[in-house]
Parts: structure tokens; C-alpha cells; sequence
């Protein structure tokens, strides 16, 4: 039984599998209540499913980028039980785990988080011959940086994306793939499907050093003069 867990952002998420079957999946928006929400959601999923605490033997939790927030919660609240119930814990970008939900389309996918101070977290991932590969890696850029590098027709996701999607269409026309809101709606389902790829071969994270990527520091600098 596989638990896996993404508080990255404002849409948190939840699934438990078994046998590589989706038992139960979970997702809200739970804006920056990552703290309150995420246990008492535990709970109700493993509530619906009669499933104890116990039986849950690895632990595949989203790594970010994303929230500061949501990152620390998910990512201590995935150690805690790694720790407490002796068992694998596996962390996953988030954006490969927002881009593999379109993998299907063979076409590039690019998926898209805002990162504040007018700037996305972004990386690019293709499944070609079958294998799913990383073609860019994680990187903080500009949408117009993003938009000046597109040479192929490439799938656009994230929840960030419907603020810049206007803009992404008018610069790159038929080459943009835009997926609905409905569509991109980022699923712990497909953060399990990859961990498990990983569990499969061993692939494990240690506990201790697994941290959350940020990917900038906090938007708060040391005072100038001591208080």
C-alpha cells in the first residue's frame, strides 16, 4: 500500500495504491491551509478505504518547487511517517509530476509554476519510444525567456498557467498546446505512478537528507540595522 502525498502548492493532493490501483484519490484547493488540512484529509481517505495507518509501506511525496508553506508541511509530514512507521519515503518534482499527466500526447510537455518577483519554475519532459524522459531541467526563468526558446508544438500545464496562457498563444500560436483547467488539474495519482517506477528498482530517498526544492530563497532579507 503506497501513500502519496502533494502539498506544493494551493491544490493539495492525496491518493492510496494498491497493486498499482488508485484505492482512493483526494484533491483540493486548500489554499495556505496545508497545516490544518493535510492530516484530518489523511484521516477521511484512509476513513473511506478501511485502511489502517499501519499498512501503508512507502511513503512518495511531491519535492517541489513550489510553496514554502506547503513544501515544509508535506515534506516533514512524509519524513514523520517514514520515520514512525519504518518504511521508504520517495520525493518527486512536482513539475514532473504535473507534466506526466499529459505524457500520453508524445508531444513535449512544459509545465509551469509561478515562482513570484515575475518569474516561473519550469522544465520540459517528452515521452518518446515509449521512455519518459526529462528534456530540460528544473529552472527558474521569464515567460518570455520560456516563449523565445519553443522551436516544437509543446503541451503548456500548471495552475499558473491560466494567468499566462493569453499571453503564451499570441507569442507561439498553433505551437502552444493549451490543456484546460479541468484537464491540468494536478493529481496525486500521477505523483504515485512515478514513485512507484522508483520503488520498483530500490530507488529510495533518504529520510534525513530529503529536503524540499525551493528554488529561491525566501522574499525577506536580514535587517540592516539590529532591532
Amino acid at each position: 500500500m503506497q501513500l502519496a502525498m502533494d502539498t506544493s502548492t494551493d491544490t493539495a493532493s492525496l491518493a492510496l495504491v494498491h497493486e498499482g490501483k488508485i484505492l482512493a484519490e483526494l484533491t483540493w484547493c486548500c489554499q495556505q491551509n496545508h497545516t490544518t488540512q493535510l492530516l484530518p484529509n489523511l484521516q477521511h481517505l484512509l476513513d473511506q478505504t478501511r485502511v489502517s495507518l499501519q499498512s501503508i509501506d512507502s511513503i512518495i511525496v511531491a519535492r517541489g518547487p513550489g510553496s514554502y508553506n506547503g513544501l515544509r508541511v508535506g515534506i516533514s509530514t512524509a519524513k514523520a511517517l517514514a520515520f514512525s512507521l519504518e518504511i521508504p519515503v520517495i520525493g518527486i518534482s512536482t513539475l514532473e509530476a504535473e507534466a506526466y499527466q499529459h505524457a500520453a500526447t508524445g508531444l513535449p510537455v512544459c509545465p509551469i509554476l509561478n515562482a513570484g518577483r515575475d518569474e516561473i519554475a519550469t522544465a520540459l519532459y517528452q515521452l518518446k519510444d515509449n521512455v519518459w524522459s526529462q528534456m530540460a531541467t528544473e529552472h527558474l526563468s521569464t515567460v518570455d525567456a520560456l516563449c523565445s526558446r519553443v522551436t516544437d508544438r509543446t503541451v503548456f500545464c500548471g495552475e499558473y498557467l491560466s494567468t499566462i496562457a493569453e499571453y503564451i498563444i499570441r507569442q507561439l500560436g498553433e505551437k502552444a498546446v493549451i490543456k484546460s483547467q479541468f484537464a491540468g488539474l494536478r493529481r496525486a495519482g500521477f505523483l504515485a505512478e512515478l514513485g512507484l517506477k522508483r520503488l520498483e528498482v530500490g530507488d529510495y530517498d533518504d529520510p534525513i537528507t530529503l529536503q524540499p526544492v525551493y528554488m529561491r530563497g525566501p522574499s525577506i532579507t536580514r535587517p540592516k540595522k539590529p532591532l
